[in-house]
């Protein structure tokens, strides 16, 4: 794997608040994995701030391209502000910080005095910066993600080999034992072999 292949993203979540002639501003940023997590981060501050004047969204999220390689997917909106505003002033700090597989959504409760867009550009540009400041970025390698179907006598083994690898995994204990996994791209074809061979076959792995 080249060093191209290493991209910055957040190390966790991180969140930003201060005041700009009365309205309030609100940064809130998180890691994403997926297009879906990124629309369902949105929704959910969307949810929990529905009082708010505006909720202005914007991510970068990588994407398979389905030929071994991925694609980068930006989207951001205004939510109602002036257009050019705060979605792409919000966009064009996660550009030039080059983060990818993050998402962001700015918050602002109207205080009364109308910022024009430059002063809007300027808030919702700070609120996305201070949120990424405070979650931290890190270097991360391409991940994918996998299941792993096994009866209950191969589930130690599975997650035994899980555990002892650096991928993430959630299990789901049915009928059989299903491991959804998430691990680096050039980590997984090793864990899935190692698994074929410690249940001699029985795996099923999708």
């Amino acid at each position: 794997m080249s060093d191209r292949d290493v991209f910055r993203t957040l190390a966790g979540a991180g969140e930003a608040r201060f005041e700009v002639r009365g309205s309030a501003f609100i940064g809130h940023a998180t890691p994403v994995e997926t297009r879906e997590a990124a629309d369902a981060f949105v929704d959910a501050i969307g949810e929990e701030y529905a009082d708010a004047t505006h909720n202005v969204p914007a991510y970068r999220v990588r994407v398979e391209s389905g030929r071994g390689g991925h694609l980068l997917r930006e989207y951001q909106s205004d939510d109602g502000e002036p257009t050019g505003s705060s979605g792409k002033p919000a966009l064009n700090v996660l550009q030039q910080q080059d983060i990818e597989n993050v998402a962001v959504v700015v918050t602002r409760y109207y205080g009364g005095t109308n910022l024009g867009v430059g002063g809007l550009a300027r808030a919702y540009s700070r609120a996305v910066k201070e949120a990424v400041d405070d979650a931290g970025l890190v270097e991360q390698r391409p991940r994918e993600r996998f299941t792993v179907s096994v009866e209950y006598d191969d589930s130690g083994t599975v997650r035994g080999i899980l555990e002892s690898s650096e991928a993430d995994f959630d299990a789901d204990y049915e009928t059989d034992v299903h491991f959804a996994v998430t691990a680096a791209v050039e980590d997984a074809p090793a864990i899935r072999d190692r698994i074929r061979s410690a249940t001699s076959g029985r795996a099923t792995i999708e």
